[in-house]
């Protein structure tokens, strides 16, 4: 049994047991949420497409922990103009763990 979830402009799909990280979500490590943006949810040949959401559909899961990502270097420059300029961004994201899937 899988979904696909979308959290955070993305989308993931998920199965149970699986730890993923996502977008910063404001809760607790050890803390359990729920994705209930489901967008489709499969179980062995039974397919159901939500539009957009499936109905009744949730994803739940145990926050294991915030961290950020590696840092994306930006390199600006321009060619013959004495120009460059460096900056860089590192991403907040939370890792999760799926517990269970249900439609």
């Amino acid at each position: 049994m899988y979904a696909v979830i979308k959290t955070g402009g993305k989308q993931y799909k998920l199965a149970q047991g699986d730890k993923i990280c996502v977008e910063k979500l404001d809760a607790e490590e050890g803390a359990s949420v729920e994705l209930d943006k489901v967008l489709m949810i499969a179980d062995g040949d039974e397919l159901t497409i939500g539009t957009p959401y499936v109905e009744g559909g949730k994803v739940t899961a145990t926050i294991k922990s915030h961290g950020r990502a590696k840092k994306v270097e930006i390199m600006k420059f321009r060619r013959r103009k004495h120009h460059q300029k460096r900056t860089g961004h590192r991403q907040y994201y939370t890792e999760i763990e799926v517990t269970g899937i249900s439609a």
